[in-house]
């Protein structure tokens, strides 16, 4: 099984590709809302649901977890922080640093929200062509007045475009850094240096290259969109969004609730 390349398009028949993509929006901002505000059970629902999804869609977690490493990394000091600044029962401690429980059981918490978000927004891009991101973006902007809602969808489309070719540009430099030994260089100044300004300038000639393009195309805004495409289960996926949204936050207390709307 291939692995998933992150914020890139994978073909594929199944019904995620198929959804209506305004549909897929809202269920995307539905979940990512529920998951800021659920606890673990709810968070343990969400996770195996969007398990199930990854599935579907014929992807390795194993792998998955692999190319979200360095995410994975920062939720580990995310954890490790909380776990060291809020205060409560000890569980031991190390040099003067103390772990409490309550610092533990916040950190994971919030390590687990974090982490289905983005698996959340990764199903999203893999089953999303960007040309139907931007006619919905376009859709849902053009009730807002003074929002020019076909240049900021364009700005849009390009973003998502341009996002897989700078991550592939990174990984491209990285290694070509490593195989002439920049990663043994003991300064983490110059090491990043040496990887960021030749992306970055790649990256701004490649954003040049496309603007000629474009204008020796006579590219305009004013285009004929595609018509949106139905897979007819879009009614179903909403009330199944809602359910599982209504049952993570449906044990978050009501203190929490009246915190939150104070």
């Amino acid at each position: 099984m291939a692995a998933l390349n992150l914020f890139a398009f994978r073909t594929g028949t199944t019904a995620l590709h198929r959804l209506d993509v305004r549909t897929k929006i809202v269920l995307v901002c539905m979940v990512s809302l529920a998951v800021l505000a659920a606890g673990f059970i709810g968070c343990l629902a969400c996770f195996l649901v969007l398990y199930g999804l990854v599935r579907t869609i014929n992807v390795s977690f194993i792998r998955l977890l692999a190319q979200l490493q360095w995410f994975i990394l920062l939720l580990f000091i995310m954890f490790l922080t909380s776990s060291l600044t809020i205060p409560g029962t000890p569980v031991f401690s190390l040099s003067g640093l103390m772990v409490t429980q309550e610092g533990m059981a916040r950190g994971a918490l919030v390590a687990v929200r974090f982490f289905l978000v983005m698996m959340t927004g990764l199903l999203f891009s893999a089953t999303t062509r960007p040309a139907t991101l931007k006619s919905a973006a376009q859709w849902f902007l053009r009730p807002i007045p003074l929002v020019p809602e076909k240049r900021v969808a364009i700005m849009i489309s390009l973003f998502l475009r341009f996002l897989p070719l700078i991550l592939d540009q990174a990984q491209q430099t990285s290694d070509a850094v490593n195989a002439r030994c920049g990663n043994l260089h003991k300064n983490p100044v110059r090491r990043i240096r040496c990887l960021t300004l030749p992306v970055i300038k790649k990256t701004f000639l490649a954003a040049d290259n496309l603007c000629l393009a474009m204008d020796a195309r006579c590219f305009t805004e004013n285009r004929t969109d595609p018509a949106f495409e139905k897979g007819g289960k879009e009614k179903m996926f909403l009330a199944a969004g809602a359910a599982l949204c209504i049952g993570m936050v449906w044990q978050v207390p009501v203190s929490f609730w009246m915190t939150f709307w104070s």
